[in-house]
């Protein structure tokens, strides 16, 4: 049988759909099983289960407040491009060069649409078309560049904003599959997107034959991806099924489970298409029998079972005949989109039914018609729908109910970067003084349970050992349980002298073995490390005299160890003005200060250029003192809202005045744990790339690892191969950080999820493991006081640390956390924590050079702290947990 073909139903014996069937009735979670036997479902057993499935839709409806409302779009399709990298065996839309006008529309004619669109009372612009074709045909490649674009992604958002701006329809993309970087840059564009997952059968992509085969945006994984990226970057995503083209039911049962996994982690999830296969002639599919009726009204039924009341299910009005009334009573509650000019490009052979005949046969049901926009109404805030875009869709949306408003007329409106967020300041821009004496306003956010995803799905995620009930995990045998051992173990101490021969070429299981290490072996650890410490770096303890100007707190990326992150109408929210921000800096050099560190909460409201306003300011008020500023996520950021690569945004932030960039945002460098612990920050790759790209623009930067939450030490270990490899290609990195998890108030520990933080033993391992693993490559490693302590501090600066980070003058990040150590550290201080270990006390600067005499002579006088933030007697963070 050829992969495409329609694979015969399994047969499930009568029982066990009957059983399926009365827990379908009686409102029990149904499992992949049991989904499975009811999708062969016919007759009165499907009868049956349709019944079940219309009364969850119909309480789904009823609590979103609009009891008996079935949806839809009204809209004008934009076949941007019908060229595709894509071979698809069933798809009569991709086609050649030859066979086409032209590889793109023109602006003038995807304008000529819209605006006829918009005539007839059209409210969305549909953009179809083919993924990537400039990868495939020279045709399209030679198109964009003829017209000044790099990319179809690059054209594609021009012509987004050029709808907005002329036509005031409000543009859905639907490119295929896009990168989370492509997704930053298309949102600011669009109120939704979308992408069909299809199947997550894999055969049906990698089999010679299959449907898929020779496609290589439809592999399953790469499709769950983007809708995970999409969620992640609080983009509202249509997505859906398409049965019929080979797939057995359990694979159609495991898809449908899919999209309700991603829909439970990340929210971004508004609508889902059930599609039924319809063959078109000149495809290699040509021959397959269409996906029968009675097979799709099972298919939305389960789908509306399995996905539950709030989700929006849709099945396309011109792929079902007649069958309206049966489609209905499966479960769905939307039509989808439907033109009153423009054919459905994917399926031409379909013409749409009449608005007015779709009306009077959703009438016909018992259920009423009613117009929507393309974003569903639980996406119209923050951070879902765009500041940019909140005029366009206020224009169209009925304010009381979220659809579209029935007298609204399109109108362009101008799309620019929002110019608000730098006039006034504004919230509690004092936080970074009373966090120490009133502390924070409550231990979470009010939308604690709702803007961090599904906590239970999340859970799925973390490996066992990682879990916040698992404890500590040794690799090693212990003679007892929680026991150091009396003498060093044969595993430890062979890594141990594989250390002390070629530090930097130990094994992943000696490091692994290294970071086990307890009593007598964490000592011999701490002592090699040590050595190797003095060996590269000197017996002296460095610090840097800085200030910290975080310049606002508001942000919707949504990391779920977070507690800095605020809402704008959050009671601890703040922005500062450039002038405060200047007049900080002031006081920061005045102190003795030679670097203000500078990083920000991703603010919907700041423009991609405030970044190099911040810098200039600095730079204005202070012109000698150093700006190290802007970590790899704030970079993307203003990458993505400007529309400039990552090199030029960094050349122009190097022009505005920043030095260096701090390292921050890597977490841990890989993506399984990235995407439980931050949510929507960027992935691995993209903080690779942007630290990559200033060390080769001569930027230097740090870098950074937080551990202990739910990470293993395998993990750690990883991170340090990483930074290790990066910097022997770039030689850009100052400095190795290291940042403890603190849990107090992180959402994900509260939450359940994540671990207390390391343990005091993890801590010396993993500073001494450090120190060994990145030996030869990073001279300095340091160690954060803030999350450490003093106690701790003189621990890990006798084992493998030579630097103390800042004296800081202002911490909040940390300390809205639950730390507990204060927020900043004079240089009496500093000394008073090195003098036990009779050691020499250094300042320096960001880049290790030696401060001029009249900034040691400043730094002395005020001790290192302005006198802005010192006088209030710091006390322990109210609210934060023991």
């Amino acid at each position: 049988m050829p992969v495409h073909s329609q694979v015969p139903s399994p047969t499930s014996s009568p029982a066990s759909l009957r059983r399926a069937l009365r827990r379908a009735r009686d409102g029990v979670t149904l499992d992949a099983t049991e989904a499975t036997v009811l999708l062969a479902a016919r007759g009165p057993e499907l009868a049956d289960l349709m019944a079940s499935a219309a009364r969850v839709r119909d309480a789904g409806l009823a609590s979103a407040g609009r009891p008996g409302v079935i949806t839809y779009s009204r809209k004008v399709f934009v076949p941007l491009t019908r060229l595709c990298r894509d071979r698809c065996h069933y798809c009569t839309f991709a086609t050649t060069p030859h066979r086409v006008p032209a590889a793109f529309l023109e602006r003038e004619e995807v304008l000529d649409i819209a605006r006829r669109g918009a005539a007839l009372g059209c409210k969305e612009a549909l953009f179809t078309l083919g993924d990537r074709p400039e990868e495939r045909w020279p045709a399209a490649r030679e198109w964009l560049e003829a017209r000044g674009y790099a990319s179809t992604i690059d054209y594609l958002r021009s012509v987004a904003v050029a709808v907005l701006e002329e036509t005031g329809l409000l543009p859905h993309l639907n490119p295929g599959v896009l990168s989370w970087s492509e997704l930053q840059r298309l949102k600011p564009v669009a109120p939704s997107m979308g992408m069909m997952l299809e199947t997550t059968a894999e055969r049906l992509f990698t089999k010679r034959g299959g449907p898929h085969f020779g496609s290589p945006d439809k592999d399953p994984a790469v499709r769950l991806r983007v809708l995970e990226d999409a969620g992640r970057s609080s983009v509202p995503f249509t997505t859906g099924i398409l049965i019929g083209i080979g797939e057995t039911l359990a694979e159609r049962a495991e898809s449908v489970f899919a999209i309700r996994g991603v829909a439970r982690e990340y929210g971004g999830i508004q609508e889902v298409i059930v599609q039924n296969f319809r063959a078109k002639p000149d495809t290699k599919m040509r021959g397959v029998p269409d996906a029968g009726l009675d097979d799709l009204a099972a298919t939305i039924a389960v789908a509306r079972l399995v996905l539950g009341p709030g989700a929006r299910i849709q099945a396309p009005p011109n792929l079902i005949g007649e069958e309206y009334g049966l489609i209905l009573r499966a479960g769905i509650d939307d039509w989808g989109g439907v033109s009153p000019l423009t054919p459905d490009h994917v399926n031409p052979e379909r013409p749409w039914p009449q608005i007015d005949e779709l009306a009077g046969r959703t009438a016909a049901a018992g259920l009423a018609l009613r117009e929507r926009l393309t974003i569903y109404p639980g996406y119209l805030r923050e951070p879902w729908l765009d500041p940019r875009l909140a005029a366009h869709v206020a224009a169209l949306a009925d304010p009381a109910t979220g659809l579209a408003r029935a007298d609204a007329r399109p109108a362009g409106l101008p799309w620019q970067e929002p110019d608000g967020g730098w006039g006034e300041a504004s919230g509690r821009t004092d936080l970074h003084v009373t966090i120490d004496t009133a502390g924070r306003t409550a231990d979470r956010r009010e939308d604690f349970s709702e803007v961090y995803g599904d906590w239970a799905e999340v859970a799925t995620r973390i490996a066992p050992e990682a879990r916040q009930d698992a404890g500590t995990s040794p690799r090693w045998p212990r003679p007892e349980a929680g026991v150091a051992p009396r003498r060093l173990r044969p595993g430890v101490a062979s890594a141990l002298r594989s250390a002390e021969r070629d530090p930097a070429g130990i094994t992943d299981a000696e490091a692994l073995a290294l970071l086990d290490a307890d009593g007598p072996e964490l000592e011999a650890l701490a002592a090699l490390a040590d050595g190797l410490r003095r060996d590269a770096a000197g017996d002296d303890v460095t610090y840097v005299v800085t200030r910290n100007i975080n310049f606002t707190n508001v942000c919707y990326t949504g990391c779920r160890f977070c507690a800095f992150a605020q809402r704008r109408t959050d009671a601890d929210a703040y922005t500062l003005s450039l002038a405060q921000i200047g007049d900080r800096a002031e006081e920061a050099w005045e102190a003795g200060a030679t670097e203000v560190c500078m990083q920000g909460g991703i603010h919907p409201d700041l423009p991609g250029t405030a970044y190099f306003d911040i810098a200039a300011e600095v730079r204005r008020r202070v012109p000698d003192l150093h700006v190290h500023a802007f970590s790899p996520m704030e970079v993307v950021n203003g990458a993505s809202r400007t529309g400039l690569s990552i090199r030029d945004w960094l050349v122009r932030a190097r022009e505005a005045g920043v030095g260096s960039l701090p390292g921050t945002a890597a977490e841990i460098l890989d993506d399984d744990v990235r995407w439980v612990l931050t949510k929507g920050k960027l992935p691995a790759s993209a903080w690779i790339e942007v630290v990559t790209t200033a060390h080769g623009l001569g930027i230097p930067t740090t870098a950074t690892m937080m551990y202990g939450h739910v990470d293993t030490p395998a993990h750690w270990v990883g991170h340090l191969r990483v930074i290790r490899g990066i910097q022997e290609r770039t030689g850009g990195f100052t400095e190795f950080v290291l940042l403890p998890f603190v849990h107090a108030s992180a959402p994900i520990y509260l939450a359940g999820l994540a671990r207390p933080g390391p343990t005091r033993r993890e801590n010396r391992a993993v500073h001494a493991l450090a120190r060994i693993m990145l030996h030869g490559a990073i001279g300095s490693i340091q160690c954060s006081w803030v999350k450490l302590g003093e106690d701790l501090c003189r621990d890990v600066l006798q084992g493998g640390v030579n630097d103390l980070g800042g004296t800081l003058m202002e911490e909040t990040i940390s300390r809205m956390a639950g730390s507990q150590n204060g927020s900043y550290k004079t240089i009496s201080q500093f000394a008073g924590l090195v003098a036990p270990l009779e050691r020499p006390l250094r300042q320096r600067t960001t880049t290790y050079g030696q401060p001029a005499p009249e900034r040691l002579a400043a730094a002395a006088a005020s001790d290192g702290v302005c006198g802005a933030v010192r006088g209030s007697p710091r006390t322990p963070l109210p609210l934060a947990m023991p």
